[in-house]
């Protein structure tokens, strides 16, 4: 069954932005959305799979190494070029992989054959889900409910960008770059400070209230269990225009200028509210930048921040039991006295 298209979703703003602002520049650390259950989270996020543009990878590379980056290349690609061989490219799809709660560690991190290793003197490793991951997102639902054991084994490969095997003396090394997206009902469990400190972007998702847009999601999710291909190819030509906006956005992000005014901005607000360290304004920044390219704007502006001042900050704020307002609320008030309006 195809899947559901990006550009169907109805109401979820703040999610779908998340999504579109990860897509453009994966450097602002994932996203992370948490609320009610039912109201679309995976479905998006697997609706962001399908509308990423192409990426370029090393043939027959297991690691999905860009050939244009010889310093993020794994042993086999690096070896090859070291043999005198040239990396043949061909574009594919980026990878969105699934991490389940059940997961064991040697399929996460993959497998090291200790026998062939020691008989035979061969590197014998079957890649696992952070190998396939590479350069693409790692979904996880109900990441709230991930075991301890495997949160720390994404901080470490989050923090380095590389996923380290060891076994009996025997290691394997290869690049893990992804984007960490991460869904769950915050009823159900908090997340671990740590992990939460290393995503993004955190959105709240709600169940819609107004009856009109109620109605409409019914409306369209009828008709696509009906006749997904036909209602897939209805809404064909949003998606495309979605992918070439994002297409496009990725190549002017480079060029897009942020002030120093900006920056003190962002800094202001930071020191206003509280956040501990400085990766609270640098995600705001980064993620401003992003949305400034998606605009088609040449520099970052207060509309770009109070956009994305919420879903940058609203995590990473110290508790207050003398103010009983939600981190949402916290924030607003914060870029109201800041960015003024």
């Amino acid at each position: 069954m195809p899947t559901f298209p990006f550009s169907a979703i109805v109401g979820q703003d703040e999610l779908r932005l998340a999504l579109q602002i990860a897509a453009v520049d994966q450097g602002v650390g994932g996203v992370l959305a948490l609320g009610d259950r039912g109201t679309g989270k995976s479905t998006a996020v697997r609706a962001l799979a399908a509308l990423l543009p192409k990426m370029r990878v090393v043939v027959g590379c297991r690691f999905g190494c860009d050939p244009a980056d010889p310093r993020a290349l794994c042993w086999e690609c690096a070896a090859r070029i070291a043999g005198g061989g040239a990396l043949k490219a061909q574009q594919t799809t980026v990878p969105v992989i699934d991490l389940p709660l059940g997961a064991t560690e040697d399929r996460v991190v993959g497998a090291l054959d200790l026998e062939r290793a020691l008989a035979h003197g061969e590197r014998a490793y079957e890649p696992g889900l952070l190998a396939r991951a590479n350069r693409g997102f790692l979904y996880i639902d109900e990441v709230n409910l991930l075991e301890d054991h495997l949160v720390d084994l994404l901080l470490d490969v989050a923090a380095s960008g590389e996923n380290v095997v060891e076994r009996e003396g025997l290691s394997v090394r290869h690049p893990a770059r992804f984007v960490l997206v991460g869904s769950g009902n915050p009823e159900e469990g908090e997340l671990r400070p740590q992990l939460l400190d290393r995503f993004g972007l955190s959105v709240e998702v709600r169940t819609p209230t107004e009856l009109a847009v109620r109605i409409e999601v019914v409306r369209r999710r009828d008709a696509y269990d009906r006749d997904p291909a036909g209602f897939c190819e209805a809404w064909r030509r949003e998606d495309d225009k979605l992918r070439r906006r994002i297409a496009t956005a990725r190549t002017r992000l480079a060029s897009v200028a942020v002030a120093d005014s900006v920056l003190e901005r962002a800094a202001r607000l930071c020191i206003a509210l509280g956040t501990d360290g400085l990766r609270g304004e640098l995600t705001l920044v980064r993620a401003s930048r992003a949305l400034a390219a998606l605009e088609g704007e040449d520099t970052v502006g207060d509309a770009q921040m109070r956009a994305l001042a919420a879903p940058s900050l609203r995590h990473r704020l110290r508790r207050n039991p003398l103010d009983e307002t939600g981190s949402t609320a916290r924030v607003e008030r914060a870029v109201a006295e800041v960015l003024g309006g």
